[in-house]
């Protein structure tokens, strides 16, 4: 178990300053603070800046506020912008439409481990908790709310880490998945393969191909389960009009077995 490391929560957001609103108001509990954190910003307008800059008042922390113009879905760009700018050892990233337990910051640092990434759960509240959540109409949630999908991915069992932490140590297309709502990685480790590929405009799927240049480093792959507990605030899907053409790319670092994209965070460093 890795100590005395310095981490940062990396949260990507885009026009949904609601949604963000709640997400750093659950850091604001957190048993233990990250070092530092990065908001990644897809374009948002004002609104969303004025929530960054009321938090950054309410944090004994750095906050800091990534931005680049709204030229469509553009996530890579900014995550890799963001991650450049990091000071920090470890970069816990989620959603800005995730709320986490208290404990998810301590939980993902006392699972770090080196030569490791990791993967991590979320449960999902249905439309009408989180629209309540969202009209401040309730501020708890209870995990045995029949509003909450993914009953497993919401307890918190330490103890049991163990047993599943090893799981994805197969092959296959099971191997590949994760989720950048509730990810972990080591800084250094990303710059290794270039961050993201900024080759993937759109949705998805960004995080499978960022992860297996990861794999095709030697790093393992390891899943807290029953712990870094997180909740999926209720949106519409976003358009998967460029799938197709992502997959591509995503099949191809994985039969070519690449290790660097050609555009990526090198050019932030």
């Amino acid at each position: 178990m890795q100590k005395q490391i310095t981490a940062a929560l990396l949260i990507s957001t885009y026009n949904w300053p609601a949604a963000l609103d709640l997400v750093l108001s659950s850091v604001l509990l957190q048993s233990k603070m990250p070092d530092e954190i990065l908001i990644a910003d897809d374009g948002s307008t004002e609104e969303t800046k004025t929530i960054i800059e009321k938090y950054k008042k309410l944090f004994k922390i750095p906050v800091l506020h990534f931005w680049q113009e709204d030229h469509g879905f553009r996530k890579t760009l900014i995550l890799n912008k963001a991650i450049a700018g990091a000071k920090s050892d470890y970069i816990i990233e989620i959603d800005g439409d995730i709320i986490i337990h208290r404990k998810f910051i301590e939980d993902h640092i006392n699972f770090a481990m080196p030569g490791t990434f990791v993967r991590a759960s979320r449960g999902y509240l249905n439309k009408e908790l989180s629209a309540k959540l969202i009209s401040k109409e309730i501020s708890k949630i209870n995990i045995f709310s029949k509003n909450i999908a993914n009953f497993f991915s919401v307890v918190r069992i330490p103890f049991l880490w163990p047993l599943f932490e090893k799981k994805y140590k197969i092959k296959g297309a099971e191997l590949y998945e994760i989720h950048g709502c509730n990810m972990a990685f080591w800084r250094s480790d990303a710059i290794k393969v270039n961050g993201y590929n900024e080759s993937f405009i759109g949705w998805g799927p960004e995080d499978k191909e960022f992860i297996a240049r990861l794999l095709n480093i030697g790093l393992q792959k390891r899943f807290l389960k029953l712990g870094a507990v997180a909740f999926h605030i209720y949106h519409k899907e976003n358009s998967r009009a460029s799938l197709a053409e992502n997959e591509i790319l995503f099949k191809e670092t994985i039969a070519l077995k690449k290790v660097y994209c050609e555009s990526g965070i090198d050019k932030y460093l």
